[in-house]
C-alpha cells in the first residue's frame, strides 16, 4: 500500500500539490474559528460539585450581578488615599458607567471597599453574562482600560484591572504574542539545523513551506472537529501545535530525505530513488505516527475536557502530518529532483559516520556496562519524581508583567487573600418548601466556624425562597494549595453535614473548581497512563512480532519518562511553587510515544542486521552506526522545536518546553542509541520470542527476505 501511495505521489506531483492547496483554501474559507479558553470549569464534567453550583446559580439567580473585573485604585506615589482621591474614584466609576459598554451592566465604586491601611480602593465591573471569556465582554473590559487611562489624567491615581475577564484579556494577548514568537523561533531553528545537516538552502526552506500548509489545514480540521464534538480547546494549544507540527513534520521529512539520498548514492534515477524511499519510509512513518496518535487518543478517556480536547487536537495534528509525509512531501521533492540538494554535492558520496561507528563499536563490545550505566543515570534522575508537587492554577503561569497579575498582587496586599474571589455555598430546598430563615442563620455560623474561613456574608435568598447563596471568604489565596485543601476537605464536610434538613448543598467558585480539577486529574493519571501504555505495547507487539521486546522497550522509555520528570522537578520546582498539573501527562505522552518511535527504528534495524546473518556484535555495531545519525538529527530538531517554548513568558510553556525537549534527547541518545541496543544484545534471540525463528541466519550469510515487514520498518535508516 505504502509503495503505491509513494509512487502515485512521485509520478503525479502536480495533482497532489493541487489537492493540498485546494483543501487548504477550502478549510481557510469554511472552517470555524478555534476558540480557546482558560476557564477551568468549562473542562469539568457536569457531575462535579463546582459545575453543579454554576447550574444552581444560573437557575436561582438569573438577574444577579456577575463580576467581570475589579479595578484596583492606588495613589501613584504609594500614599494613603485622601477624601479627594476617593471622590475621584467614584467619578471615574460614574464616567465609565455612562459609556454603556457592551455586556457591562454596572461599574461602581463601593465607598466601603477601601483597604484597612487606606491605600487601596476598588471599582467593581459587573456583566450581563456569566461567561468570563465572552468575546464581546473581553473587548469591553479592554475598552474600559483604555477609557480609564483618559479619566485618570491629572488625578495622581493608578488603576489596574484584574478579575476573571481581565485575566482572559491578558492571557489572550500574551498567547497571541507567544504564538508569534514561538512560530518565528521554530522556523529559524529548523532552517538553521536543516542547513547544517544538508548544506542546502532548498531543503532548509522547503519543509518549512510544506509544513506551513499542513499547519493551516490542521488548524481548520481541529476547529471543525472541536465544534462538532462540542469541545473547548485550552488557550495554550496553538503554541503546542506549532512545535508539534513543525517538529514531527520535520522528523518525518528527514526520514524520507535520508533514505532518498541513500538510494541516489546507490545510483538510482531521481524519481525511482524517491518513489522507492517513499514506499519504504511510508511504513516506518505510519508506524511511528500510529504510536503517537494512539497515545494522544488515550486522552479522550480523561474526565478533564482540557486533556481530552488537547488529545483530540494533537492526534489530528499528527494524522494530518502523516498524510502530508506520505503524499505532499514526496510530491514536492519529485518536482525539485536532485536540485533539492543544491549547491551541496555530498549526496553523491557515502559519508564515513566515524562518530556513530565508534559508538556502535563500543555498544557492541560492552553491552553490560552500557546497560548498567544508562540504567543508573535514568534511575538517579527519576528520583526527583518523588518531590513532584502539582500546581492547579494555570493563571499563576502568566507573566508577572501583565496588568491583571500586578493588580491582583496589589489587591491582595490591601485586602484579605480570599476576598478577590470568594467561594460560594448554595443550599437548595429539595421538598418544594421555602428555606427556613432561622436555619439559614444557624448554618451561616457553622460555616463561619470552619478554621481557615475569614468571613461569611449573610445568605442571599432567591426570589422563590428555595435557594440560598453564601459568599465565603477564605484566609488563603483562592488558588493556593491551602485553599484547595480547605474547600475539598473541612469546608465541604461542614457544608454537607451541618446543612438544614431537606436540602441539597454544593460548593462553587474558582477554588472549588480547582479542587474538582485535582480530583479529576488524579483519576485520569490512574486511567490514561496504563491505557496509553497498553495501546503502545500492542502496536509494538504487532510490528515486531515479539512478546518480549515491547516489555523492555516500554520499561526503558518509562525510565526515560521518570528521568525527564525528575529533572524538571529539580530544575523548576522551588519553595511553595509547584509544576503544572498536566505536566506528567504531557511528558508521559510525548516522551513515551516519541521515545518509542526512536526505539522502534533502532530495534528494527537490529533485527534486520541479525536477519542478514551477522554475528550479534557486528549486528549491533552496524545498527547503531546506520541508525544513530538519523535518530540524532531527528531528535535534535524535535527537541529544539519544543525547547523554543522556553522562550515564552508563560511558566507553563517553559516547563513543558524543557521537559519534552530534555525527554526527547534522553530517549534518543541514552535510551534508543545506547540502552536498547545493549539490552537487545544481552537478551539475544530471546528478544524476538516467539518470532525469533525469523531472525535465524541463513547459513551462507545472505540476507533472507523479511517475513514480518521489518525491512520497511527501518526505511528511514537504510543499509
Amino acid at each position: 500500500m505504502f509503495r503505491g501511495i509513494g509512487r502515485f505521489s512521485v509520478n503525479r506531483p502536480w495533482l497532489v500539490v493541487a489537492l493540498w492547496l485546494l483543501a487548504t483554501t477550502a478549510l481557510v474559507a469554511l472552517a470555524p474559528q478555534l476558540k480557546p479558553t482558560d476557564d477551568q470549569a468549562e473542562f469539568l464534567p457536569s457531575h462535579y460539585e463546582s459545575v453543579r453550583a454554576v447550574e444552581i446559580q444560573r437557575d436561582a439567580f438569573p438577574q444577579s450581578r456577575q463580576p467581570a473585573a475589579i479595578g484596583v485604585v492606588q495613589r501613584a506615589d504609594g500614599g494613603t488615599l485622601t477624601e479627594a482621591d476617593r471622590k475621584r474614584t467614584g467619578e471615574i466609576a460614574a464616567g465609565l458607567q455612562a459609556e454603556k459598554f457592551a455586556k457591562i451592566t454596572e461599574v461602581v465604586a463601593d465607598p466601603k471597599a477601601v483597604s484597612p491601611d487606606g491605600k487601596t480602593a476598588l471599582v467593581h465591573v459587573f456583566a450581563s453574562t456569566k461567561t468570563a471569556n465572552d468575546e464581546t465582554l473581553v473587548a469591553s473590559v479592554g475598552d474600559i482600560r483604555e477609557e480609564t487611562a483618559g479619566l485618570l489624567s491629572g488625578s495622581g491615581l493608578e488603576v489596574g484591572y484584574t478579575g476573571a475577564t481581565a485575566t482572559v484579556l491578558d492571557s489572550t494577548e500574551a498567547s497571541d504574542s507567544t504564538d508569534a514568537m514561538v512560530m518565528m523561533a521554530t522556523l529559524v531553528l529548523i532552517i538553521v539545523l536543516l542547513l547544517v545537516i544538508f548544506r542546502s538552502p532548498v531543503i532548509a526552506l522547503m519543509p518549512v513551506v510544506v509544513i506551513g500548509i499542513v499547519f493551516t489545514v490542521t488548524m481548520g480540521v481541529i476547529a471543525t472537529a472541536s465544534e462538532l464534538a462540542g469541545m473547548e480547546a485550552p488557550a495554550s494549544i496553538s503554541a503546542i501545535l506549532i512545535v508539534v507540527l513543525f517538529g514531527v513534520g520535520t522528523d518525518y521529512t528527514l526520514f524520507l530525505l535520508f533514505r532518498y539520498r541513500e538510494h541516489l548514492r546507490e545510483g538510482m534515477p531521481a524519481k525511482e530513488a524517491l518513489a522507492t524511499a517513499a514506499g519504504r519510509v511510508g511504513e516506518t512513518i505510519a508506524s511511528a505516527a500510529g504510536v503517537v496518535i494512539a497515545a494522544f487518543l488515550s486522552l479522550l478517556l480523561s474526565s478533564m475536557g482540557m486533556l481530552s480536547s488537547m488529545g483530540l487536537a494533537l492526534a489530528i495534528a499528527v494524522a494530518v502530518t502523516l498524510l502530508s509525509a506520505l503524499t505532499l512531501v514526496p510530491a514536492v521533492f519529485s518536482l525539485l529532483g536532485t536540485k533539492a540538494f543544491w549547491p551541496s554535492k555530498a549526496w553523491r558520496t557515502q559519508p564515513r559516520n566515524a562518530l556513530s561507528d565508534r559508538v556502535g563499536s563500543f555498544a557492541s563490545r560492552r553491552p553490560g556496562v552500557i546497560a548498567g550505566v544508562s540504567g543508573v543515570v535514568l534511575v538517579a534522575l527519576a528520583m526527583g519524581v518523588f518531590g513532584f508537587k502539582a500546581e492547579y492554577d494555570t493563571e499563576s503561569s502568566l507573566p508577572d508583567t501583565l496588568e491583571s497579575v500586578q493588580a491582583m498582587e496589589d489587591f491582595q496586599t490591601g485586602f484579605s487573600a480570599g476576598q478577590s474571589d470568594p467561594t460560594f455555598v448554595y443550599v437548595k430546598s429539595t421538598g418544594g418548601a421555602s428555606l427556613d430563615a432561622a436555619g439559614l442563620k444557624t448554618y451561616e455560623k457553622e460555616l463561619a466556624g470552619v478554621e481557615g474561613v475569614a468571613q461569611v456574608a449573610p445568605a442571599l435568598v432567591s426570589p422563590d425562597g428555595k435557594v440560598a447563596q453564601y459568599a465565603v471568604v477564605l484566609d488563603h489565596r483562592p488558588t493556593d494549595d491551602k485553599a484547595i485543601d480547605l474547600v475539598g476537605g473541612e469546608l465541604r464536610e461542614t457544608v454537607h453535614e451541618a446543612a438544614p434538613k431537606g436540602t441539597e448543598q454544593v460548593v462553587g467558585g474558582s477554588t472549588a473548581v480547582l479542587t474538582d480539577v485535582r480530583t479529576a486529574v488524579n483519576r485520569d493519571y490512574k486511567l490514561v497512563f496504563p491505557i496509553a501504555a497498553v495501546a503502545i505495547m500492542l502496536i509494538l507487539g504487532l510490528m515486531l512480532r515479539s512478546l518480549v521486546a515491547p516489555w523492555y522497550l516500554m520499561i526503558s522509555v518509562g525510565l526515560g519518562f521518570g528521568g525527564t520528570l525528575g529533572a524538571t522537578v529539580w530544575l523548576f520546582q522551588s519553595g511553595s511553587d509547584g509544576l503544572l498539573f498536566m505536566l506528567p501527562v504531557i511528558v508521559y505522552l510525548f516522551v513515551v510515544a516519541i521515545g518509542t518511535d526512536y526505539n522502534i527504528l533502532m530495534v528494527a534495524r537490529l533485527r534486520e542486521e541479525i536477519n542478514s546473518g551477522k554475528e550479534p556484535q557486528d549486528a549491533v555495531r552496524r545498527a547503531v552506526t546506520h541508525s544513530a545519525p538519523t535518530i540524532g538529527a531527528a531528535a535534535v530538531i524535535l527537541a529544539g522545536t519544543f525547547g523554543v517554548l522556553m522562550l515564552a513568558d508563560n511558566a507553563m510553556l517553559k516547563q513543558m518546553g524543557f521537559a519534552v525537549a530534555f525527554g526527547i534527547l534522553l530517549s534518543a541518545f541514552v535510551t534508543a542509541i545506547l540502552l536498547v541496543p545493549a539490552v537487545t544484545t544481552l537478551l539475544g534471540p530471546k528478544a524476538w520470542w516467539p518470532g525469533n525463528r525469523d531472525a535465524a541466519p541463513t547459513g551462507d550469510g545472505a540476507e533472507p527476505a523479511s517475513l514480518d515487514g521489518s525491512d520497511d520498518l527501518v526505511g528511514s535508516h537504510g543499509r
